[in-house]
């Protein structure tokens, strides 16, 4: 009978690709045809072994940044890189609220090789927006990402432990320095008995300097969690 009422809803609604609209022989995810497909730069080894940034050849290692600066998480990992088609269908989620693209950004993450390497969390934190922000947008697309992403674990999804009470200047076009120093302070854990001894999973949609999630995972130890990784729809690059 499920076959029927699938049949059926491919005949009266079709599926077509997100990027180039072309029409597909069925609603199987992610909605794209298999030359836009093709486009996706999924992420994999080599990658360094901390933050997740690709290399183009050799093996997993730590890279230069980590070795040097250490971040304050243990392990980041994005599913993609930060170019077309995936590029386009995170403005549509962030800036238009196209909650179609939800699903299809999901199933990148979760086929991701990076997906698999992340430990199993106690509590997930969408990385928040500041009140006046989220006000203005109405929502915030890191909470859309992880109830997408882990669907079975929705009680894990805590968006208010994590707070960010100071406003901050939009991070693009801001150096490395410039980005940290804009986010000093602006960000506190509501009640941090509940992170000590937590394993933190932090889920946002794009890594560009790892600023963000960096001053979001030092607030995190700072409360007492036993572990923080981070995981990211894209990674710029």
């Amino acid at each position: 009978m499920n076959h029927f009422y699938q049949a059926c809803k491919e005949l009266i609604f079709p599926a077509y690709c997100l990027e180039c609209g072309r029409q597909l022989p069925c609603w199987e995810l992610p909605l794209f045809c298999d030359d836009c497909l093709a486009r996706v730069s999924f992420i994999g080894s080599p990658v360094c072994v901390c933050c997740g940034i690709p290399f183009n050849s050799g093996n997993d290692h730590l890279c230069g940044q980590c070795l040097t600066s250490p971040y304050s998480f243990q392990l980041a990992r994005a599913a993609v890189l930060y170019r077309e088609p995936v590029a386009s269908l995170i403005s549509s989620l962030k800036f238009k609220r196209d909650l179609t693209v939800l699903s299809t950004l999901a199933s990148l993450v979760t086929t991701s090789a990076g997906f698999r390497m992340l430990s199993r969390p106690d509590i997930i934190l969408p990385v928040p927006l500041h009140r006046e922000r989220l006000r203005k947008r109405s929502f915030n697309q890191a909470l859309l990402l992880a109830k997408a992403i882990f669907p079975e674990n929705k009680s894990k999804i805590m968006p208010s432990l994590l707070v960010r009470y100071r406003v901050t200047a939009p991070q693009t076009g801001l150096s490395g320095t410039q980005r940290r120093r804009n986010l000093s302070k602006a960000f506190s854990v509501k009640q941090s008995q509940m992170v000590q001894g937590q394993n933190i999973l932090l889920v946002d949609d794009v890594f560009t300097t790892g600023s963000t999630v960096n001053e979001c995972a030092r607030i995190l130890c700072q409360s007492g969690a036993k572990k923080v990784e981070v995981l990211t729809l894209a990674r710029a690059f």
